[in-house]
């Protein structure tokens, strides 16, 4: 744990560099090896503002930088994280492969779930085993692929391992080119940089759909409790 005062100390006066995401993670490289690494969590956001603009009560950290602005990190729900380190890889260096990344094959994903015996849910959500998967795209994914969330990873066939790695892909790709899924009108919500709410919930097929129809068997989607996470489910074409 650093105090505030040795964290103003280290990081004044450097550079930012290079700015680059990992997973859920952002990385600022900064000038003199250093790195300032931020994990929005659930609610945080980062804002480019005047230094002249008035403070806001859940504005947790402050960067000024030269020519007037600052850069400050709002999270009303506190759950955001901070890391100024010369060492990343003491941060990201358990982080599984990026789903979008080339690398990431579906040779890769049958040869992961091959030797695990959880279920499937929490291990999607697993941060080592397939990096920047959250709570709303692994439901989705698995509602494409046509896997149950509670499906043991061991439990499926060469084919239903493709069929997976192709749908966490697609409604990746999806999210983004909708700019991603904002839920609701609450400042805890998902906005651009721009302020713009994400078009992707429209999109959703499962996630808070529960009492609707499944958009492609009919039956009821419903919502259950898995790996201690709140998941939507079709029970018709789930299996």
């Amino acid at each position: 744990m650093v105090c505030p005062e040795d964290f103003c100390e280290r990081i004044s006066g450097h550079t930012v560099i290079r700015i680059w995401r990992r997973a859920k993670y952002l990385v600022f490289d900064l000038s003199g090896d250093l790195s300032l690494i931020v994990h929005l969590r659930m609610s945080g956001r980062l804002e480019w503002k005047p230094a002249e603009a008035p403070r806001l009560k859940h504005e947790h950290l402050v960067l000024a930088f030269a020519g007037g602005h600052e850069l400050r990190l709002h999270d009303t729900r506190k759950f955001g994280r901070v890391w100024l380190t010369d060492e990343p890889l003491s941060v990201l260096g358990k982080l599984g492969p990026e789903p979008l990344d080339a690398s990431f094959t579906p040779a890769m994903l049958a040869t992961g779930l091959k030797s695990k015996q959880r279920q499937l849910k929490p291990l999607l959500l697993d941060q080592s085993f397939v990096a920047g998967l959250g709570n709303i795209y692994v439901d989705e994914a698995l509602w494409e692929a046509g896997l149950r969330p509670t499906r043991t990873a061991a439990s499926l066939s060469a084919a239903e391992a493709v069929s997976l790695h192709a749908a966490i892909r697609t409604v990746l790709e999806r999210g983004l080119r909708n700019s991603g899924t904002t839920l609701g009108s609450g400042q805890g919500n998902f906005y651009s940089v721009a302020k713009r709410r994400g078009r992707n919930a429209d999109e959703l097929k499962v996630f808070r759909r529960d009492g609707e129809a499944c958009p492609r068997c009919g039956a009821t989607i419903e919502r259950l409790i898995v790996g201690q996470r709140s998941t939507h489910v079709c029970p018709g074409c789930q299996r």
